[in-house]
């Protein structure tokens, strides 16, 4: 008797076919030449994936689950055991993950949470948002000045900076070098602040051996193609916090009170989704259609996820090229010195670095824009230190703010900062092409 293929096994075999055809096409794609220094362009971040990456995507979209589902919940799961952490909200966005951990500190079941008028010390160099989930719950950021040997916070003014009002510390890893958190920590407790970690740059990163983004009550992560895996856009609310994690998760998805996964059933994880008796909303109301937060819809989607779980299976050599990449531009740039401030770990820190930061020195005699300019010319990509000194920004002067002390580095860093690449795309001919040109910089600067 003849067998007869169901429609199910005739899908199962289209689908073979389809990801042997994606696998087939992902890996000529990647066939890259050779580079060619001076004509092909030396990038300062990318995505970095193969045939992995595409056909978990084209598998997900197989599977027709749009929007976040099986896949956004095996990557929050693979990221709490790799991080050593309870709870992974992803969201679609870092800047999405730093407004929903200061909405979450502000919300009203929280108690003492954070209202409108409390201070939260931040530094001025910094992203803007970082600072605008602050200035958007009325939050009052007080800013204080960075050190140039690693761009962090500078951790000397930051309990001079405290005052009554201070309710909450939020600090971004700049470039992945961790911020002194020891001392942070013990301010935190001292004074009963809220730690907020603005880890998105810092994926990977140590702190006496231990990963940076566990140590606040709240720390958040991005997944934009520079960072250190991609989502192609998406990020990350990381807690310990029970609580927090169950306000950031409402919040994300338009506030309801319903926290079920996608294969819950027709009576929700909590077994009686259709009995629930709410004050105001009749005898009985579907828990799916409860809404206990003023919230938004920040999720991302399955097919951003499954990337997500292809990346994080390579973020340990990612991690390990972003090192050796480092160290050797350092290296490779140690003779410009002169001119040049290098960056440096943080003490006790062993950095995912997201990139290479370079500072002109004020008696080079030469501007940052004139080197960035030569090095643009010959196709090696810069970027500024993101926002500089924040309070310098056209839509920040205007905002309410305190600052403590002066701003002298931030000033300095906005003035005289840029950073090139080391993300895991660049190879040492890479490096040594940049180190060739600035050398060719300096050699040109000595004969002037």
């Amino acid at each position: 008797m003849k067998k007869t293929t169901t429609a199910k096994q005739k899908r199962l075999q289209q689908s073979k076919k389809i990801l042997a055809a994606v696998k087939a096409y992902a890996r000529l794609d990647r066939q890259a030449g050779t580079f060619r220094p001076g004509q092909d362009r030396v990038h300062y971040a990318g995505r970095v994936f193969d045939h992995q990456e595409i056909t978990a995507m084209v598998k997900a979209s197989l599977d027709s689950w749009v929007t976040v589902g099986p896949y956004g919940e095996e990557l929050e799961r693979a990221l709490s055991r790799w991080l050593g952490v309870r709870n992974v909200i992803l969201v679609n966005s870092g800047s999405s993950a730093n407004l929903l951990a200061v909405a979450a500190l502000c919300d009203p079941k929280l108690p003492n949470r954070l209202k409108a008028g409390d201070e939260v010390i931040t530094p001025a160099v910094t992203f803007p948002t970082t600072v605008a989930p602050l200035l958007q719950h009325q939050l009052v950021p007080v800013f204080v000045d960075s050190r140039l040997e690693d761009y962090n916070i500078d951790i000397s003014l930051l309990e001079r900076a405290l005052t009554a009002k201070t309710r909450a510390i939020m600090v971004p890893h700049t470039l992945g070098n961790p911020c002194h958190l020891e001392r942070l920590v013990q301010l935190a407790r001292r004074y009963r602040l809220f730690l907020i970690e603005d880890n998105c740059d810092a994926l990977g990163s140590k702190y006496q051996g231990r990963l940076t983004g566990t140590f606040g009550e709240l720390a958040t992560l991005s997944f934009y193609p520079a960072h250190h895996m991609t989502m192609g856009e998406g990020g990350a609310v990381i807690t310990n916090d029970p609580r927090l994690a169950r306000i950031v998760r409402s919040l994300r998805d338009w506030g309801r009170d319903c926290w079920c996964g996608h294969d819950a059933g027709p009576h929700g994880a909590c077994g009686k989704r259709l009995q629930y008796k709410i004050e105001g909303l009749g005898e009985a109301y579907d828990h799916r259609y409860v809404y206990t937060h003023i919230g938004y819809n920040l999720k991302p989607t399955d097919l951003q996820a499954a990337l997500g779980l292809a990346q994080l299976k390579k973020v340990p050599g990612f991690i390990k090229a972003r090192r050796r990449n480092f160290t050797e531009l350092s290296r490779r740039l140690a003779p410009f010195e002169r001119w040049l401030i290098l960056p440096q770990p943080a003490p006790h820190s062993e950095p995912a670095w997201f990139a290479f930061p370079i500072t002109v020195r004020e008696d080079a005699g030469f501007s940052r824009q004139t080197l960035q300019s030569f090095l643009e010319e010959r196709r090696i990509e810069t970027r500024l230190l993101f926002a500089g000194n924040i309070v310098r920004q056209p839509a920040f002067r205007s905002t309410k703010y305190r600052v403590y002390g002066g701003l002298k580095n931030a000033d300095m860093i906005m003035r005289r900062t840029f950073f090139i690449g080391v993300y895991p795309g660049l190879r040492s001919s890479h490096l040594r092409y940049i180190a060739s040109v600035f050398g060719e910089f300096f050699k040109n600067r000595k004969r002037t």
